[in-house]
């Protein structure tokens, strides 16, 4: 190990863990394997083939030189952000503040660097998107969590409470990031009553300090309930036109327009104009990354202005939400089938199921080709790479696994 590197970032794994198990995965299906590959959170048709919307595709070739090369202003175009926030807000009229990040990650990471101290702890729903914990490492803070509600059961405000006010009790201030609806890991969402009961704590905790709620906006065009998405995000406005709580959203172009690679999102917090906020947020990003790729941008101001492109864009969208319903289904099934626990579902690229021992259930799964990401308590397991056929050979694999732990 090279002595010029200093002792504090000697300690990690050579790569990401979930990048690591999908190589895994890919050289063993490449060396004649037959391969069940649920890790990486990426929409694969059932051959394996990455999913690419065609409608975005074709806008995508319809750019110009002068909307691709040119760099873009260092917080973004601002006509992007403010079709970014409409096509989750339409009665907004614009933005509020914020700028563009490299995706969904650039922005969670912004957050923490604008809104915490170092050495400070932000809260989030457990269980979580492992990477969570190393985008707030990389920025000094750590994470604490309170319980995502079980299938069928409500939110524990109580524990809510209790997670948020000990950490204001510690550092005077307090960031949840809250990715909700279609949970990442879980595929739930929380319904009204749920969402009421979290907002009257955050409510009450903004008494004690300052509060922010930051939206990890995702996976929303991908459900089986599109009217329980407007239904949750025109229920988070209310709290954000409120103000006693600071409310954002970490939204992105990576699964919403199969644009993984564009690298491009935002951090907004659509219902205030702040000057002291957008600057540092600007100044973020010039010290940072400086400024996110043109094209993404472009595309998003195109395709907010072309009404039959964003018929046909929710039209593909349905379509790929029905399959991921389809898969989900069958795999409820499957499991079931097998006297294992079901796998409700809403709206995402996952679902999670529970293990006592996950490693060593994961190990076993991985012995039998089957690939899924380990959780605290469960696993993680991409049903947008998970072909409805396939859901038979996983459920079969995961009995023996638990059998044998």
């Amino acid at each position: 190990m090279l002595e010029q590197l200093i002792p504090a970032r000697r300690q990690f794994p050579v790569d990401d863990p979930i990048f690591a198990l999908n190589a895994e995965a890919q050289k063993r299906r490449a060396a004649g394997e037959d391969t069940l590959n649920a890790t990486l959170g990426a929409l694969a048709d059932d051959a394996g083939k990455l999913v690419l919307l065609e409608t975005v595709m074709e806008l995508y070739r319809e750019l110009t030189p002068m909307e691709v090369a040119p760099y873009a202003p260092i917080a973004g175009d601002p006509a992007f952000l403010r079709a970014l926030v409409r096509r989750h807000w339409p009665k907004l009229e614009g933005f509020g503040t914020g700028c563009a990040t490299p995706g969904g990650s650039g922005a969670l990471a912004l957050s923490v660097r604008n809104l915490l101290e170092p050495g400070m702890t932000l809260l989030t729903a457990g269980p979580y998107w492992g990477p969570y914990a190393t985008l707030a490492g990389e920025n000094g803070a750590s994470v604490a969590t309170a319980p995502f509600p079980e299938p069928g059961q409500p939110l524990d405000a109580e524990a809510w409470l209790r997670a948020g006010a000990a950490i204001l009790e510690r550092q005077k201030r307090l960031l949840v990031w809250l990715n909700e609806p279609c949970h990442n890991p879980t595929g739930r969402s929380l319904a009204r009553a749920d969402r009421e009961a979290l907002m009257t704590v955050l409510r009450q905790l903004s008494d004690r300090g300052p509060v922010t709620l930051l939206l990890d906006c995702a996976y929303l065009d991908y459900t089986a309930d599109p009217g329980h998405v407007r239904a949750a995000l025109d229920h988070y406005a209310e709290l954000g036109e409120e103000g006693r709580v600071l409310v954002g959203a970490s939204l992105s172009l990576s699964k919403a327009l199969t644009l993984y690679g564009g690298r491009c999102g935002a951090l907004v917090f659509p219902w205030v104009r702040d000057e002291a906020l957008q600057a540092a947020l600007a100044t973020s990003c010039r010290g940072t990354f400086s400024n996110c790729p043109r094209a993404a941008q472009s595309l998003m101001v195109r395709l907010e202005k072309d009404g039959k492109r964003l018929e046909s864009l929710h039209a593909e969208h349905r379509h790929w939400s029905g399959v991921l319903e389809a898969r989900a289904q069958a795999l409820d099934a499957a499991l079931k089938g097998q006297g294992l626990p079901g796998a409700p579902w809403v709206g995402g690229f996952f679902i999670s199921l529970k293990a006592a021992d996950p490693n060593a259930v994961c190990a076993r799964l991985k012995a039998q080709g089957v690939f899924v990401v380990p959780l605290p308590d469960g696993m993680r397991v991409g049903i947008c790479a998970l072909p409805a056929a396939q859901t038979s050979r996983f459920a079969k694999a995961l009995a023996s696994a638990l059998k044998n732990a």
